[in-house]
């Protein structure tokens, strides 16, 4: 994940602690739901992830303060 700085162990390490903010039923990749979770560094980050099997990572980006409410909530 270079283009965004983002360590393949930061991911796994976010999925492991994160929850499900907002999930997404007709999404173009099939179903699929955003993770935000923290590394353990405190990082935090938000990760789109797929519902099916294997698991599949669409993205993983860190999230603007400036647009969620404690990285979890829209703002609006």
């Amino acid at each position: 994940m270079n283009e965004r700085d983002i360590e393949i162990s930061e991911i796994k390490e976010a999925l492991i602690s994160g929850e499900i903010i907002e999930e997404y039923p007709d999404d173009k990749y099939g179903p699929t739901c955003l993770i935000f979770g923290l590394t353990k560094q405190l990082r935090p980050l938000h990760i789109l992830v797929t519902y099916t099997i294997p698991l599949w990572v669409i993205t993983t980006y860190e999230p603007d303060e400036q647009l969620w409410i404690n990285y979890k909530v829209r703002k609006k």
